[in-house]
């Protein structure tokens, strides 16, 4: 079968609904929930804003639209290698520099759901990983993986989603070897339901902050606050995860969208 025959199966596919489309991104507005950081360390980014320049009236009598402050690690989001410093010199890795080729890609979803719905200080190691592999399949090159924690449920309530006390966020992640053992099997990147990329209490592990860390050291991506990982299977999924094309850009909001078979 040639790549044409693939590319029209699917687009009949597409028409017929034997392929869905599933929205795994969070909506973006004033409400979204923003990562916190302390602010004797570093600078936060400012809450989003929407602000209307017209909708039908005499500023634009014909047409609605509006202008928007943004971060561009806000919200359903894309971290490209130059958002952490151990990424600084990939020429190519920018939002507008990039290859593109692999922003759509096959999706392994580890469903520890339940585990942090337990713990929300549940740390994905190597032998959860393995024993994931053992029931679904290896992981394989050139695919995403996103650990499905059914973290989206607290979108609403920014304090519950952060789900900080005086000893920072408690929210799950992976281990710096489990990272490793990924980047190892040559991923695109990795992606959670959470804030970030990394556990909560990721700043106490060696190194600080393992996801962003070594992911960004290795022109991996990373994708933040993701939905509806629930409404996928554990293989056999396609995500695009495409962020804007920002000049310099070091990440993006993105519309990370999955192509499921039903």
């Amino acid at each position: 079968m040639s790549s044409a025959d693939v590319l029209a199966g699917l687009a009949g596919m597409l028409a017929s609904g034997g392929v869905e489309v599933v929205d795994c991104t969070g909506v973006l507005g004033p409400n979204t929930p923003l990562l916190k950081l302390p602010p004797d360390f570093a600078k936060d980014t400012p809450k989003i804003e929407i602000h209307r320049i017209s909708e039908y009236d005499s500023d634009g009598p014909f047409w609605a639209w509006n202008w928007l402050k943004v971060g561009e690690h806000s919200g359903t989001h894309f971290d490209a290698p130059h958002h952490w410093i151990t990424g600084k010199d990939y020429a190519d890795g920018y939002t507008d520099t990039l290859p593109v080729q692999r922003l759509v890609a096959p999706v392994n979803v580890l469903d520890f759901a339940a585990e942090c719905g337990a713990d929300p200080d549940f740390l994905l190691t190597i032998a959860h990983v393995q024993a994931w592999e053992a029931e679904h399949g290896a992981i394989n090159a050139g695919e995403w993986v996103v650990l499905r924690s059914d973290w989206d449920k607290r979108g609403h309530d920014e304090a519950l989603f952060l789900n900080a006390n005086e000893t920072g966020p408690h929210t799950p992640g992976p281990t710096a070897e489990v990272i490793e053992y990924l980047i190892s099997k040559g991923i695109v990147g990795w992606g959670s339901q959470c804030i970030g990329t990394d556990a909560g209490q990721a700043g106490g592990m060696t190194p600080p902050f393992p996801a962003h860390n070594l992911l960004h050291k290795n022109n991996c991506y990373g994708l933040a606050s993701l939905a509806n990982l629930d409404r996928l299977p554990a293989k056999g999924a396609i995500l695009i995860a495409a962020p804007l094309k920002i000049e310099n850009g070091t990440g993006s909001p993105i519309r990370a969208l999955a192509l499921v078979a039903r």
